[in-house]
């Protein structure tokens, strides 16, 4: 019972922020060019904080494990791969197959990870999910980029890929906190109070951007698509992926991160990204509202099994 409870006060707050964004748009407080002007800032400015606050206040020697990176990198990759070979087996529409492996293979790492981790491990302890993330985003930023092309039917621009990583706002928060913290630079009393504090804006404002994106007007349209991209993200990865994260010794804050990369609904980015690169934006609007509904379930059911059999 305690396990289900613990469960269930992670994930709630989430739920009920989220159903917050969509009940102030619901009374006509955001419109869409809000909603993405507030997304953009979200984005660029205090996710960033987050990862640099959460980096830069960790504890190194704890966290450096290039065991659990390269493990999520080769994850990624794999689960890729294997969705490169399988979705053009049921989907024809180019438009669609990217957008659907997009879906299955890419989560919102960043915006679930730190509550989650923060939630369960407590503040102060989720240095590893933090430098997870800054090796995450970005094999997920090119995987996506390959993705989208090769069904546009375009050819990959390496240059603009990887000018895209570098100057994600992402990985420039996590790698200014983990050079800073490497360095031994303390950042003044003053600096440091006023970075913790626009960190603390980041998930809710997330969160409540998150909800308000929310779209229920192409649900027919696309019912088959978006139930293999919601059943594949939040149960199938998960289940494969956690079972060989366990066979390879992972456990506690290190599983955790895991579980929340797995089984995060997906990414946001992913519209705007298949918006860009001719993919079916709606399908991919879609998918982001449906996985990110659901997740609220079965981000709880992940987290009660894995409390309970104590190995998070």
């Amino acid at each position: 019972m305690d396990n289900l409870i613990l469960s269930f006060n992670v994930v709630a707050p989430l739920c009920f922020v989220m159903a917050l964004g969509y009940f102030l748009k619901y009374l006509k407080m955001f419109d869409e060019n809000t909603v993405n002007v507030m997304n953009n800032v979200a984005f660029k400015v205090f996710l960033p904080c987050l990862l640099f606050y959460n980096v830069y206040t960790t504890d190194l020697g704890n966290v450096i494990n290039p065991k659990l990176m390269i493990f999520a990198c080769l994850s990624i990759i794999s689960l890729f791969i294997i969705l490169l070979l399988v979705v053009p087996c049921f989907e024809k529409d180019n438009s669609k197959r990217g957008v659907i492996i997009q879906g299955i293979f890419r989560s919102n790492f960043v915006l679930f990870g730190i509550p989650v981790a923060t939630s369960l491990a407590g503040e102060g302890n989720i240095g590893v999910t933090a430098l997870l993330i800054g090796v995450v985003v970005p094999t997920f930023n090119v995987l996506a980029v390959v993705c989208l092309e090769t069904f546009r039917g375009g050819k990959v621009n390496v240059k603009k890929v990887t000018h895209g990583i570098v100057t994600n706002p992402l990985i420039i928060g996590s790698f200014l906190g983990l050079s800073m913290l490497v360095i031994g630079i303390k950042l003044p009393t003053f600096l440091e109070v006023t970075i913790k504090d626009v960190s603390k804006i980041a998930t809710p404002l997330s969160l409540i951007l998150l909800g308000a994106s929310f779209s229920f007007s192409n649900v027919k349209k696309y019912l088959k698509e978006t139930i293999i991209a919601v059943v594949g993200k939040l149960v199938l990865v998960p289940l494969v992926f956690l079972a060989i994260s366990y066979a390879f010794g992972f456990r506690d804050i290190s599983l955790l991160s895991l579980m929340i990369m797995f089984a995060a609904p997906t990414a946001v980015s992913s519209f705007q990204m298949a918006k860009q690169m001719d993919g079916d934006a709606d399908l991919a609007g879609q998918i982001v509202v449906f996985t990110s509904a659901f997740s609220i379930v079965t981000v709880f059911g992940w987290i009660f099994l894995l409390k309970q059999f104590a190995l998070i």
